[in-house]
């Protein structure tokens, strides 16, 4: 065993033996290096891009219909897209802000309520939850008053937040909405192509988010590529989905696909969910005197992280399974990656014991191999 085989696994490194994928396109680096810190083996995959407000026609055209006639209400779904918003429009010479003096505005969020601020406007209401759907239930409330007729414009971030649009058309108000920060497809779709067809196979541990947008786009290019259920399937089994909030999570929840969240959508918050749900995934085990712990592309041993080839991990993981109980030859056979015989087992339970340097699979003649108890 050399030591690039064999490396400390402690507290410190919590992550070590995991590979955790990143979805996000904005705050990559920030986000992967907490995670490598923590000894994860970090995959980028930036699911999506942003097109640059300089260039976005699109949003011009928005912010004119706007501009057009005076706004009775404006919703502000996010801190950095209404704060963007306003930048872009006045960089384009146009009085967006002096437009909206005198209408009510409301924050999704106490972020989107600085940005309102912070460009010289007025928040009027916030809800507590911080979604879209408290803040269509405050405006059919009639807490705002009637709605029929009425100019609102929502600003968008990526998400067309469907449900808020068509429940305040349904009342007969004109909604504009503001597509500010438009997400689309990455110039560059191989990683993306990559991490799909990882996570179907199972060699992703988690894979993280931090956008609805990029959670929607990772579903499509699955889909295209004819992988949607395989990847639905892999994340209700050793894949873990882990999004920054509840409006993130909206597509995977769509999909039937179960995911974990911190109490605060913040990227560290984040990352230590990741910590906490990882290695509480895989049990650590008492083989005889020694402790073993199978993690995503290595175990640990008595505190060592000893990193396997495939097939090792392979026969390792069936064998975690139930400990103390002997496994059929033909069991492991079946669990070989690329498939083998009797002999390619053989020839991975040698390998594998040596490489864990520590006696924790015992051979049981003619039946097959075990854990120690």
């Amino acid at each position: 065993m050399t030591e690039q085989d064999e490396q400390p696994a402690g507290p410190d490194l919590p992550l070590a033996g995991y590979t955790v994928a990143v979805t996000a396109a904005r705050r990559k680096e920030e986000l992967g290096a907490l995670l490598d810190r923590r000894g994860a083996r970090v995959v980028y995959a930036p699911a999506i891009r942003i097109v640059p407000l300089a260039d976005d026609t699109e949003l011009v055209a928005a912010t004119r219909r706007v501009l057009a006639a005076p706004v009775d209400l404006v919703i502000a779904t996010t801190g950095v897209g209404f704060r963007g918003w306003l930048e872009a429009a006045d960089a384009w010479d146009l009085p967006l802000v002096a437009h909206l003096s005198g209408s009510r505005v409301l924050a999704r969020g106490p972020k989107a309520r600085g940005a309102i601020r912070g460009g010289g406007l007025v928040d009027a209401w916030s809800p507590e939850s911080e979604s879209s759907a408290e803040v269509l239930e405050h405006l059919l409330s009639g807490a705002e008053g009637p709605l029929a007729g009425r100019r609102i414009a929502v600003q968008l971030h990526g998400d067309p937040l469907p449900d808020l649009v068509a429940g305040l058309r349904d009342t007969g108000a004109e909604v504009l909405t503001v597509p500010v920060y438009r997400w689309v497809l990455p110039e560059d779709v191989a990683p993306v192509h990559r991490l799909v067809a990882g996570i179907a196979a199972g060699a992703v541990d988690a894979v993280t988010f931090t956008s609805a947008p990029a959670a929607a786009s990772l579903l499509q290019v699955a889909e295209e590529a004819g992988r949607r259920e395989a990847v639905v399937a892999a994340f209700g089994e050793r894949v873990q989905a882990i999004a920054v909030g509840p409006v993130t999570a909206g597509p995977l929840d769509a999909a039937g696909i179960s995911s974990f969240q911190p109490a605060r959508a913040r990227l560290g918050a984040l990352a230590r969910e990741v910590v906490a749900r990882l290695p509480e995934r895989d049990p650590v085990l008492e083989v005889g005197p020694h402790t073993l712990q199978v993690r995503g592309h290595a175990a640990v041993v008595d505190g060592r992280l000893v990193e396997l080839p495939p097939g090792q991990l392979a026969v390792l993981r069936v064998l975690a399974r139930r400990p103390g109980h002997v496994v059929p030859r033909a069991d492991l056979v079946a669990a070989l990656p690329g498939g083998g015989d009797g002999h390619a087992v053989e020839m991975a339970v040698t390998r594998l014991r040596a490489a864990l340097g520590a006696p924790v699979v015992e051979t049981v003649l003619e039946r097959g191999y075990r854990l120690r108890t």
